[in-house]
C-alpha cells in the first residue's frame, strides 16, 4: 500500500492569500533555555496550505466546518490531469477531461503543481482556477468534493462567483493540495480538517492511498 501525502508543510516561508496573515511560529518554551518541555505556539489563517473550505466562507450561512460530513471528505477520488497550457478550467475543458459518470471525490492536478515541485515561496496570482461555468458543470455532475492544487479553487479576483456556486450545492472544497508526485488515477482519500468550533475553513492533512 502507497500513501501520498498531499498536504502542505506549514511553514513562515509557504506563500498565504494576499491579506491573509503570515505563518508564524514562535517557540515560546524552549528546553535549550531551561524550560520542561518545548512549546510552539502558531498562528495563521484558517485558508493556510492544505485546506478545507465550509459553505460559510462565501455563503455565511452557519453551515461552519465542524460540521462537514466524515463520508465525504473520505473516499474513492480521482485525480485528473489537466494540460498544462490551461489557463482556466472551464465546462468544456472538464467535459473533455473524460471523468467518469459517478465520480464524487475530484482532485484537479494542473500546471500549479509545478509550483510546489519547486517549492515557491511567493504567492503566484496566475494560478489555474476554475470558472464559474466549470463549477455549474461539477455540481451537474453531482460531486461532493473538489481539490486543485493551489490556494483557491476559483481563478485569482474572481473568487465569489466559482466559490458560492460550489459551496451552494453542499461541495466540499480542498484547497492547496500538493499533487506534484500523485500520477492521475483512482486512490481512497482521507482528508480531515481541524474541527475548529465555527469556522469558516480549516487546515487539514490530507493523504490518497493506492488502490
Amino acid at each position: 500500500m502507497k500513501i501520498h501525502d498531499i498536504t502542505l508543510t506549514i511553514s513562515p516561508a509557504m506563500p498565504v492569500w494576499p491579506g491573509d496573515p503570515p505563518v508564524t511560529l514562535e517557540q515560546i518554551e524552549s528546553m535549550d533555555r531551561g524550560a520542561h518541555a518545548n512549546v510552539t505556539r502558531l498562528d495563521m489563517s484558517a485558508h493556510t496550505g492544505t485546506h478545507v473550505d465550509a459553505p460559510h466562507h462565501f455563503l455565511n450561512d452557519g453551515r461552519t466546518v465542524e460540521n462537514l460530513p466524515l463520508d465525504v471528505l473520505t473516499g474513492p477520488a480521482l485525480v485528473v490531469q489537466l494540460p498544462n497550457s490551461l489557463d482556466l478550467i472551464t465546462a468544456a475543458a472538464l467535459e473533455a477531461a473524460s471523468i467518469p459518470a459517478g465520480t464524487e471525490r475530484l482532485l484537479l492536478r494542473t500546471r500549479n503543481s509545478d509550483l510546489w515541485a519547486r517549492r515557491a515561496t511567493d504567492f503566484f496570482p496566475s494560478f489555474v482556477g476554475i470558472s464559474a461555468d466549470g463549477a455549474e458543470w461539477l455540481v451537474r455532475r453531482g460531486l461532493r468534493l473538489v481539490g486543485i492544487d493551489y490556494l483557491s479553487v476559483a481563478p485569482f479576483q474572481q473568487s465569489e462567483p466559482t466559490h458560492r456556486i460550489l459551496l451552494a450545492a453542499g461541495i466540499v472544497l480542498l484547497e492547496g493540495a500538493d499533487l506534484h508526485t500523485v500520477p492521475p488515477g483512482a486512490y481512497d482519500l482521507y482528508c480531515l480538517p481541524l474541527k475548529l468550533l465555527g469556522s469558516d475553513g480549516a487546515p487539514a492533512r490530507a493523504v490518497l492511498v493506492e488502490k
